[in-house]
């Protein structure tokens, strides 16, 4: 059954092909708008993606002043004016009405083919109300690309993370049950050679789409190597890495003011971040702290998107108090920012635990406040984050219940002058990834696409 819909899939996504190119013959007879349209169907997430389309947006004005940008939403109480303060400069907007295409409720089973063909309906409507010259996608739907491609335009992408990795293969081909492989198709033979096939298959129409990209702007190293493996266009692909609000941080005073140890997680409760994991490596941590030690606190700070996320905290929750540690946790849902650095000033250490975290904007938020980071054994925080400065460490990397504990445990009985210059060394390395940072990789890269495409 799994097959044949597969085969269903692939004709419908042929015929639709077939389709796309007839009509872009026409498409082509219309006259591009000497523009850059941000294809960004979310954007009052306030996330870490969101801030990269408001500094391109600026980066863009900044470089070429007189060239529009338009900004494809789906958000429709956005206007130029409510979110004009975030990109500091005018800029149009394009309201897109056909959203629930590419929203993962609309796909109960095989959610990527469903989110990523709905992606390249959504664009259509995006280029048909506005075709621009440049069309920018902020939100990693490279479905779009040849479709954008066919109307004409230049396509440049900033992608976070692969909507599919050669990692999540391997998961799937070694029967391991996470976030994103099921127990139950884990458990089974047949239903993990079943979703092979469907990777494999939906992996070869990825890299076909995403080589359609002129420039790929990735933002890790992590990222990068996916990318290329699966897109095959390294000549086209720049490292630019995102840019994180760290000028608030750096300045709050290294000195933590309480005698408590606290621990912080900042975090969506979202399955992937593994927040149960750092709450029995808190309680481990607990069981070996030494007696004269003082007893530390575990801050889980984050948002909830949806009902599952709700229900995720309030297991979270109860799992504290099966532990006997709710004393020691505290919750904090929705937070303001500025109660966000309150707590952030407060901490000793930051923790995250999200396997194959792409980049891991928070262990860089940690950095920056003077947190101590520990951070999960790979992808971002291994390979870009959490590395020595000027010869010293700067966190710690742990991927078990056990080393997670151990990482907390050193922590607290680090003497103070030791903490100081780990921390110390962590914010300075944190000052790689400023915004100031990104502007000027980020102009580095487009200016030969801007410039050329100019002329």
């Amino acid at each position: 059954m799994a097959i044949g819909f597969l085969i269903w899939v692939l004709i419908t996504a042929l015929s639709a092909f077939t389709l796309t190119l007839a009509v872009s013959i026409i498409c082509g007879t219309r006259n591009r708008n000497r523009a850059v349209g941000f294809f960004h169907p979310y954007t009052n997430d306030g996330g870490g993606g969101e801030r990269v389309l408001w500094c391109a947006v600026k980066a863009i004005q900044d470089e070429i002043p007189d060239l529009d940008c338009v900004v494809y939403t789906g958000d429709h109480d956005a206007s130029p004016q409510s979110l004009t303060t975030r990109a500091l400069d005018r800029f149009g907007v394009v309201h897109l009405y056909k959203r629930k295409w590419i929203e993962e409720t609309t796909y109960p089973h095989f959610t990527m083919i469903g989110q990523s063909l709905g992606s390249v309906y959504l664009s259509w409507e995006a280029l048909c109300k506005f075709t621009p010259l440049y069309y920018f996608d902020t939100s990693g739907y490279a479905f779009t690309y040849p479709l954008a491609r066919m109307f004409g335009c230049k396509v440049v992408c900033y992608t976070h993370y692969p909507t599919i990795s050669l990692d999540m293969i391997s998961r799937v081909r070694d029967q391991s049950s996470m976030y994103n492989n099921d127990a139950l198709i884990a458990q089974s033979i047949w239903l993990s050679r079943c979703k092979i096939i469907y990777y494999t298959i939906f992996s070869w129409m990825y890299g076909f789409a995403g080589s359609c990209a002129h420039l790929a702007m990735v933002n890790s190293s992590w990222t990068e190597s996916h990318i290329e493996k699966l897109w095959r266009i390294s000549d086209r692909t720049k490292r630019v890495y995102p840019p994180c609000d760290t000028s608030g941080l750096q300045v709050l005073p290294l000195e933590r003011p309480s005698k408590t140890p606290i621990i912080i997680s900042v975090a969506q409760f979202r399955p992937e971040k593994a927040h149960t994991l750092q709450l029995e490596a808190f309680s481990f941590a607990l069981k070996k702290l030494d007696a004269d030690l003082t007893r530390p606190k575990l801050q889980f700070v984050g948002s909830c998107r949806n009902k599952s996320d709700e229900e995720r905290l309030q297991n979270l929750k109860n799992r504290a108090i099966e532990l006997k540690v709710d004393g020691d946790v505290e919750f904090y849902r929705n937070l303001m920012y500025r109660d966000l650095v309150r707590l952030l000033a407060g901490a000793v250490a930051g923790i995250h635990c999200m396997t194959d975290e792409h980049f891991g904007i928070s262990v860089v938020e940690y950095m920056a406040a003077g947190a101590i980071p520990i951070a999960h054994n790979s992808a971002g925080p291994k390979m870009d984050i959490v590395l020595e400065e000027d010869g010293q460490q700067t966190g710690f990397l742990a991927r078990s219940v056990e080393e997670y504990a151990d990482a907390i445990l050193k922590i607290i009985r680090m003497p103070e002058t030791e903490r100081l210059q780990m921390a110390a060394a962590a914010r300075r390395r944190a000052g790689r990834f400023s915004e100031q940072r990104f502007y000027e990789d980020f102009k580095a890269a487009i200016r030969p696409i801007l410039c050329h495409g100019s002329k």
